[in-house]
């Protein structure tokens, strides 16, 4: 047994004295693309769990899903399976083998609940023997065929939202009900996808502006709608950021032929001379209310300006927009490096400046006033402004090398 014990022991010593020789350097961690950086940071912050809080467990959300989209991303283009291993074991905190999801309620209805599945469709395809995936990704979107929905087919944001259609819920569920609609041939949801784009389109963009407000609520009951049209009072930076990047990502599984994939196009190519308006001139940012940079207590909010960066740079990269556009893409990211990036002495990266949430309704009341957004803290290193960062770190590389 002594034997036994020191050769384990041996083989411990071994595999330490075999990691800290292959542990990257500061210096050499300095060569890699701001994407792996930022990305190994993470996973070094987060190595066994993906919780919020760093003592809970991973747990099933937007936040995770936005995070593991991105770092599967970093290991579809640096070709290391360590961060499509690391999303996989995420998964798999949640995805239970008869397809069940841990923490997931189908009967909350809450849109928040969907992003993660474009990972569990990642693994569903790659793993089709392990039929967890599949049947967990089947579950999510069994939540969209009774999904509540406003009369003209909009999906509710939340069950506990009655009547209302944010623009984050388009990013948190359109992107999957493409993915899935494409990879498990089922095209006619792609005029339910497409109509949902239209309905924001026609609800909650500003005539004056072209910006989108928040949200708009159909049945005009809630305090913070307006009286006459539903919409809430003000522009959100990340509510448009979350509606930009499911604008560019839908149009990844969309059908050529469909008829209204020109449309979403145009969706796009309205809105990104509208961004270009308010972009900050001296940081290249977004300020957190997006139309009211001068005004006393707002700030450049770096998700919104990561999203901003990323929807742009993707459409410039696959043909959707103007070339031009690469600049302003360009000077926005260079803007969020600048000053908002910091780099330890370990060389691992840290994100400022991320609001931790903004929404409309709920106990305690938020009543979508200008206050209320500037009155929400902001954080360090938020899953929200770090996973859009570096898929927008991703597209700038790209860019960089002409791809």
């Amino acid at each position: 047994m002594k034997t036994y014990f020191q050769f384990l022991l041996g083989l411990l010593l071994l595999s330490q004295a075999s990691w800290a020789q292959t542990k990257p350097s500061a210096s050499t961690t300095a060569t890699k693309p701001l994407s792996q950086r930022m990305a190994d940071s993470f996973i070094a912050e987060y190595p066994d769990s993906l919780g919020i809080a760093k003592s809970k467990a991973a747990r099933w959300g937007y936040e995770q899903g936005v995070m593991l989209t991105a770092l599967e991303r970093v290991g579809q283009r640096s070709g290391d399976p360590r961060y499509f291993n690391y999303v996989r074991k995420i998964v798999d905190y949640s995805v239970q083998p008869d397809g069940t999801i841990t923490g997931y309620k189908p009967d909350d209805y809450s849109v928040d609940n969907i992003p993660t599945g474009r990972s569990v469709l990642t693994l569903a395809q790659r793993f089709p023997q392990e039929t967890k995936y599949r049947k967990a990704a089947d579950l999510l979107r069994q939540q969209l065929t009774t999904h509540p929905r406003t009369k003209e087919g909009g999906f509710w944001h939340k069950k506990r939202y009655p009547n209302q259609m944010w623009l984050d819920g388009l990013y948190m569920l359109e992107p999957f009900y493409a993915e899935y609609s494409k990879i498990y041939n089922q095209p006619a949801n792609f005029d339910d996808i497409a109509k949902q784009f239209a309905l924001i389109e026609k609800y909650c963009v500003d005539p004056k502006t072209g910006l989108l407000y928040h949200a708009y609520d159909e049945s005009k009951e809630q305090k913070w709608a307006n009286k006459q049209t539903g919409q809430s009072p003000n522009f959100w930076s990340r509510g448009m950021g979350w509606y930009a990047m499911a604008l560019v990502d839908v149009l990844d599984y969309f059908p050529k032929s469909h008829p209204q994939r020109q449309q979403l196009v145009k969706d796009l190519q309205r809105l990104a001379p509208v961004l270009v308006k308010f972009q900050d001139p001296k940081t290249g940012g977004w300020y957190q209310v997006t139309d009211q940079g001068t005004r006393a207590g707002n700030y450049i909010e770096t998700s919104s300006s990561s999203m901003f960066v990323y929807a742009i740079a993707k459409g410039v990269r696959l043909g959707y927009l103007d070339k031009k556009y690469a600049a302003v893409a360009q000077k926005g990211y260079q803007g969020l490096v600048k000053n908002f990036i910091e780099t330890a002495p370990s060389g691992a990266l840290a994100m400022n400046g991320t609001v931790s949430v903004g929404g409309l309704g709920g106990d305690p009341y938020r009543d979508g006033s200008y206050e209320y957004y500037l009155s929400e803290p902001i954080k360090k290193n938020d899953f929200k402004g770090v996973g859009p960062f570096i898929m927008a770190s991703l597209e700038m590389e790209m860019a960089k090398k002409g791809l």
